[in-house]
């Protein structure tokens, strides 16, 4: 990481089915290789069948799917004096949005069987019910927060 300047974010356009930014996101998050149309395909296949499962608005579930699945908090390592420390910390906002998405990708692609369109279609159906694997790396991770709480006191 270069020490000179800080890395720019960029803005991210709206897709153009939903005019989400938060869709474009985990459509580029999706994306293997630079193919953004076989990301694109998966993602609306996956948010059809959500819609066909649970007779809801797609777009709404996947909202709270990935709103029951943002940590608010997180461990860092922190070494001191020979020791390393695991410190609770809070995690920022847009970081919270970039965990959420990426473990709902990893988890998606973790589930055994079927066509990628129908895992990602699952996961997103579990998370906003509170189940599935990205909503119990989130508990894991409060779990690990709470053990160390004893360490809070040593945030930087």
């Amino acid at each position: 990481m270069s020490r000179k300047h800080r890395a720019t974010v960029r803005e991210v356009l709206p897709d153009p089915k939903y005019q989400e930014i938060l869709v474009t996101k985990f459509v580029n998050c999706l994306m293997i290789g630079g193919k953004k149309a076989i990301a694109e395909t998966i993602f609306y296949g996956a948010l059809e069948l959500v819609e066909q499962k649970t007779n809801e608005e797609p777009l709404k579930t996947f909202k709270k799917a990935l709103s029951n699945v943002k940590p608010a908090v997180e461990v860092k390592s922190r070494r001191i004096g020979g020791a390393t420390y695991q410190i609770p910390v809070e995690v920022r906002t847009n970081r919270r949005q970039s965990l959420a998405i990426r473990w709902i990708r990893d988890y998606s692609r973790e589930r055994s069987g079927k066509t990628m369109v129908e895992k990602l279609a699952d996961e997103i159906i579990d998370a906003a019910n509170n189940r599935g694997g990205a909503v119990k790396k989130r508990e894991d991770v409060y779990k690990m927060a709470e053990a160390n709480k004893a360490f809070a006191h040593l945030k930087w």
